[in-house]
């Protein structure tokens, strides 16, 4: 399985984008795909997964309200939209293809895409 996460950018507070993670190689393995972010002196944090064939998705306390997680069973995409962007929402986005209910350390990982968030 391989993902290739796009998307980023520069964006000022208050707009909107999405990020694409695109899951290929052996996409039938894929339980469910999650969004990471790795803010910079910062762990990294989950934000959001979403469960293929259920529509189930999960989002992180801070990422409530505003990040909108979706996926595309026939492009093998899952999608996160962020709305009215913040400074702190600034980090790579790394998204992560689980083949169970859990994350754990048989996960793939993709390479990441950068969002820079300015004031």
């Amino acid at each position: 399985v391989q993902l290739q996460a796009s998307g980023g950018g520069l964006v000022s507070a208050g707009d909107s984008l999405r990020l694409s993670c695109l899951v290929t190689g052996r996409p039938g393995n894929s339980y469910k795909v999650g969004w990471f972010r790795q803010a910079p002196g910062k762990e990294r944090e989950f934000v959001a997964s979403y469960v293929w064939n259920r529509d189930v998705k999960y989002y992180s306390d801070s990422a409530k309200g505003r990040f909108a997680i979706s996926g595309d069973l026939s492009k093998n995409t899952v999608y996160l939209q962020v709305d009215n962007a913040k400074p702190e929402d600034t980090g790579v986005y790394l998204c992560r293809s689980s083949r169970d209910p859990l994350f754990d350390e048989n996960d793939y990982w993709g390479q990441g895409t950068l969002v820079t968030v300015s004031s």
